[in-house]
């Protein structure tokens, strides 16, 4: 089955510079689409497969900054025409224990996590409902659904993104807008290897799980890598997906053992 609902469409995505992110451009631009393209600029220094195309226009966004992401929004619409499709990629982590957590980075989280996200929830569906019709993915996490050690406050900055998203869903659906999340578990990104000493051993860990930090392995036996999460969005965004609206898909190979 080839998806369709991208050809010359205007496409919004935060969060790009990163794995994730990156696979989202490529295969939004691949299929068609008009995308601008975001991230903050530390995210975008260094990297030298990140250029304009005729496609794609990069721009720097701090998702937290909602006039920032206004004008994004409206120049999107300006250059490429009114949007119709939107993925809100952008996220930070923190593995640090609740108990030790410092207030200054429980405040980071939600303000980018869970702020972000309402920002940009927001601002996307006021630009989508004059036409009555888009459709929205946010980048969430199965951790938002499964206690972990050590991103308990993560996990809940993913709730809280959740539970907007789905909200949003709900109020725009009327406007002919579907809201949906996907949720990766563990993806060969450098947000993941990042927490690894030795990237083999924390490969081989983090499939065969650790009963210890009561973690689950991996069914499937493998991680994801950046390009499972992006067509399982862009599956959310096409219209074979027209009738899916507040929606949590989990792609995680099993992990969570979800129903």
């Amino acid at each position: 089955m080839r998806l369709t609902g991208f050809q010359g469409q205007s496409a919004v995505v935060t969060g790009a510079a990163g794995g994730i992110g990156r696979a989202l451009v490529d295969g939004l631009a691949h299929a068609g689409a008009r995308v601008m393209a975001t991230d903050t600029q530390a995210a975008q220094e260094g990297r030298d497969d990140i250029a304009p195309s005729d496609q794609v226009v990069w721009r720097a966004l701090d998702v937290r900054d909602r006039d920032a992401a206004a004008g994004v929004v409206a120049e999107a619409a300006d250059l490429h025409g009114p949007l119709s499709l939107a993925v809100h990629a952008a996220g930070v982590l923190s593995t640090t224990p609740i108990l030790d957590l410092p207030p200054e980075e429980w405040q980071r989280l939600i303000d980018i996590n869970a702020g972000g996200t309402l920002n940009m929830l927001s601002l996307l569906g006021q630009a989508m409902v004059p036409q009555g019709r888009g459709a929205i993915v946010v980048i969430g996490s199965n951790a938002a659904g499964v206690p972990r050690l050590g991103i308990g406050a993560y996990g809940a900055s993913k709730a809280a993104a959740a539970m907007l998203t789905r909200c949003a869903g709900l109020e725009l659906a009327a406007h002919g807008i579907r809201c949906n999340l996907v949720a990766p578990g563990s993806t060969l990104t450098p947000m993941q290897t990042g927490m690894w000493a030795d990237p083999e051993a924390g490969m081989d860990e983090v499939i065969r799980g650790d009963a210890s930090r009561f973690r689950g392995g991996i069914p499937l036996g493998k991680l994801a890598v950046p390009q499972d999460i992006a067509q399982a969005a862009l599956f959310l965004l096409s219209d074979q997906a027209g009738h899916i609206t507040m929606a949590d898909l989990y792609v995680d190979g099993g992990a969570t053992l979800r129903a």
